[in-house]
């Protein structure tokens, strides 16, 4: 990644959150479970975040334009196409080089702090090996706190470790729970997606549902806050 990397990956559902409120007129607006998602499946695809803010304000201009407007955008998956259209359009630019050094988004003592409470909570929750996965992890902030791409990476990996466990102690009716809800938020903006896209939206909110459920912490540094 450029050196902008620091600049806006962290702040990618921060950012998305309040650009969308912005450009819908209201700040009292929340983002869905499915929206969360979404943004996710963006941000795991590698679509910039330009490109996503782009897409926004593209969505709206024309929702805007329309002579009749039966109803509110109330989901960030109306701007689905949108979005795609911009990171589009953006692969096919040079990257821009930034020529200035980038801090890093958080200090080392909020990344310690934050390893330290997710591997606390993990193992009062019984998740031992990962717990002290990230215990290890505390142990050489310092180390990793000077390549956070790549602590990101390791986090990513232990995330989806623990999603396995989680999966395995799911019930089959919590599961059907689930899908029956991303179904029933999904179904207006189908057609904006193609198989792909839903396929990965679909992983992300079943996975972010049963984080929830679970009640266990996020271990991306884009939670920590």
């Amino acid at each position: 990644m450029s050196e902008e990397w620091h600049l806006n990956y962290f702040n990618y559902f921060t950012e998305v959150e309040e650009h969308f409120q912005k450009a819908r007129g209201t700040c009292l607006f929340l983002m869905s479970p499915l929206d969360w998602a979404l943004v996710e499946t963006w941000k795991n695809s590698g679509v910039p975040l330009e490109a996503v803010l782009r897409g926004i304000d593209v969505a709206f201009e024309k929702w805007r334009a329309k002579p009749k407007k039966n109803q509110n955008v109330n989901s960030v998956a109306y701007c689905t196409q949108a979005v795609l259209e911009e990171a589009r359009i953006m692969s096919g630019a040079a990257p821009e080089k930034s020529s200035h050094a980038v801090e890093a988004p958080y200090s080392l003592d909020q990344v310690k702090a934050y390893l330290l409470d997710n591997a606390a909570q993990l193992r009062k929750a019984g998740f031992d090996e990962v717990g002290q996965s990230l215990e290890s992890l505390h142990t050489d902030a310092e180390q990793h706190y000077q390549d956070l791409e790549g602590l990101e990476q390791r986090l990513s990996a232990l995330e989806e470790k623990l999603l396995a466990l989680l999966r395995t102690k799911q019930s089959d009716e919590a599961l059907f729970q689930a899908k029956r809800d991303l179904d029933s938020q999904l179904r207006p903006f189908r057609g904006k997606m193609d198989a792909a896209q839903l396929s990965m939206l679909e992983r992300q909110f079943l996975d972010r549902r049963l984080f929830e459920s679970s009640r266990l912490p996020r271990l991306s540094l884009f939670y920590l806050a």
